[in-house]
Formats: structure tokens, C-alpha cells, sequence
């Protein structure tokens, strides 16, 4: 019997991590829906759990950004169920810094100790013996990042490289100012904040980043929590005979050489749906379009359409 291979989609192209040979594919794969309701927990249904990871893989996504805080340990536990033994050229990025709480809180654990044993939850529960990537998470509680030192808990995971546990550091939920100070005191090979159509409080940074070759990685690409409905994204995506969501990943694509997408979901159906985006194209004057989202009145206080 001939067996059928998975088509791999059109990923948006490469990028190469900074100092690194790490080249991943542009549009990846966030992992934290994978875990129950409000990151807490089993997934509602484990085994498409197991699916849609099967098949982000079998698409060709080889970036996956993960936390052993999601669930808290049951993501990561769920991935190396999936994909262990890794396939090679597969990049799993993940990060330290908060952790949670009984009552599905998220408290920062930025302490010496707690960021070491985090690396150790991590590398446990994925079945590594050192991490591609750990993005030290700053902020943890906060809706929105907050200037404050980075020096005490970027020495640690300092530490943690030099022991071979951890091979590259990134930042998340971070001010830019803390971006400069972590430049200063090692090599950052990526950032990952919140960003997409309608929060562009980081444009400057952005271009900042990507002028530097260093990757910008936005956390809830399709809004997160807070859903927008925004009419003019409906609009371009009808012209695009796209759905908004393809078109709020395609416009990033094309925002910067440097974003790298993990946009996340816990349905292979969705997972296909995102996977388009890599190969759609948006005009010049509906991309003018799309940018005047994140500055108009129908950005206010508002996100895109979760993705779940």
C-alpha cells in the first residue's frame, strides 16, 4: 500500500538565529492551548493533543514555543509524547520566570533557585538534555511589561548556558529598556512580546531588532483573550478570499524580515487554516489598510479574534 505524505505548506520563509545555526521557518507553532481551560490541566481531548502536533510537524513547522508553566509540566509532557525522538531540525523554544499558582494564577518565580529548577522541569518533562532556546519572562502578573531590572535573573540563566543546560537566551514580556540592558550582558537571540494588528506598541522595537538580525517573536498573533472585531480586516480578508485570521498572519509576515509566528491552537482543523497564511500575500494598499488598525479607533482597548 502507498502511503500519503503530508503536503508541507509554504512556512514564510527561513530566519536565522543570531549567533546560532538555528534557521527556522518563520511560521511556527505556539503550544499552549494545548493545555486545559486557562492553561491549567488536561486538555479536553489529549489525543488531538497529540494530533495537531503530528501534524504541525508533518507540515513542516520546526519552531514550537512551549513552557513547562503551561499546565503547569502536562504541554511539555504532551510534546515529548507526540514527537519524542525529535526529528531533527526541530527547534523547541521555551521559558522560565513565572509559574502557577493553585488558583491558576501566574506569579513570577525570578529567584535563582526557581529559574533553575524550572530549566530542570523543562528539560525533564521534554526529554532534553539542554534547551535550544529559554526566554527568560519578565513582568509575570502584569498585563503589559514593566520597566524594572533584569541583571539578577539574566545572571542565572547566564549560569545555566555556561553549564551546557541552556544553549541560547531570549526575552519575553519585556520593555525595551530591559532589551538594552540583556544585550549588555549576553547575547539575545530573540524577543517575544505581544504584538499583532491592533497592539503596536512595539514598532519601534521591532525594527530596532530586526535592523540588528535579532528575531521578534509576538505572543497571541490572533489577539489572545480579548476579541476585536474589526471591520476593515473582514473586509481586506473577503477581498483576499482569505479568513481574518490568515490575514492578521500574513500582514505579519510581511510587517519584518525578523517575526517569527507561533500562533497556537488545540484543533488540527484551525491548524490548517493558520498554516495558509505562509503562502498569502496582502497588496500594498491593503496592507496601508491593515496598518491604520493599530492607530484607529477600532484598536481601542480591543485584540483580534482568538484562535482556538
Amino acid at each position: 500500500m502507498t502511503q500519503t505524505q503530508t503536503p508541507k505548506s509554504d512556512l514564510g520563509g527561513r530566519f536565522t538565529l543570531p549567533g546560532t545555526s538555528l534557521t527556522p521557518n518563520r511560521l511556527g507553532y505556539g503550544a499552549m492551548q494545548l493545555a486545559g481551560p486557562g492553561v491549567f490541566g488536561p486538555p479536553r481531548d489529549r489525543d488531538e493533543a497529540l494530533a495537531v502536533l503530528r501534524e504541525a510537524v508533518d507540515r513542516g513547522i520546526d519552531h514550537i514555543d512551549t513552557s513547562d508553566f503551561y499546565g503547569p509540566h502536562i504541554t511539555n509532557q504532551i510534546i515529548r509524547e507526540a514527537l519524542h525522538p525529535y526529528p531533527a531540525g526541530l527547534t523547541i523554544v521555551t521559558k522560565i520566570g513565572a509559574r502557577r499558582g493553585a488558583d491558576k494564577s501566574w506569579p513570577a518565580a525570578l529567584s535563582k533557585a526557581e529559574l533553575t529548577s524550572a530549566v530542570h522541569d523543562n528539560l525533564r518533562n521534554l526529554g532534553l538534555d539542554a534547551l535550544a532556546v529559554v526566554n527568560l519572562r519578565m513582568s509575570a502578573g502584569h498585563h503589559h511589561p514593566v520597566d524594572g531590572p533584569i541583571e539578577e535573573p539574566l545572571n542565572a540563566l547566564v549560569e545555566l548556558k555556561r553549564q551546557g543546560l541552556v544553549r541560547n537566551i531570549g526575552l519575553s514580556h519585556v520593555t525595551p529598556g530591559q532589551v538594552q540592558a540583556a544585550r549588555a550582558m549576553t547575547e539575545i537571540v530573540c524577543v517575544q512580546n505581544q504584538y499583532n494588528l491592533a497592539h503596536r506598541e512595539d514598532d519601534a522595537l521591532v525594527d530596532g531588532l530586526a535592523a540588528d538580525g535579532i528575531a521578534y517573536v509576538p505572543y497571541f498573533p490572533l489577539g489572545g483573550f480579548s476579541p476585536l472585531q474589526s471591520s476593515t480586516l473582514s473586509e481586506v480578508a473577503a477581498e483576499l478570499e482569505a479568513t481574518p485570521l490568515q490575514v492578521a498572519l500574513a500582514w505579519l509576515l510581511q510587517r519584518a524580515p525578523n517575526i517569527l509566528l507561533i500562533p497556537g491552537t488545540s484543533s488540527v482543523a484551525h491548524l490548517r487554516d493558520n498554516l495558509k497564511a505562509g503562502s498569502l500575500r496582502i497588496p500594498p494598499e491593503q496592507v496601508a489598510r491593515l496598518d491604520a488598525i493599530g492607530s484607529g479607533a477600532e484598536a481601542q482597548g480591543s485584540a483580534l479574534p482568538r484562535n482556538g
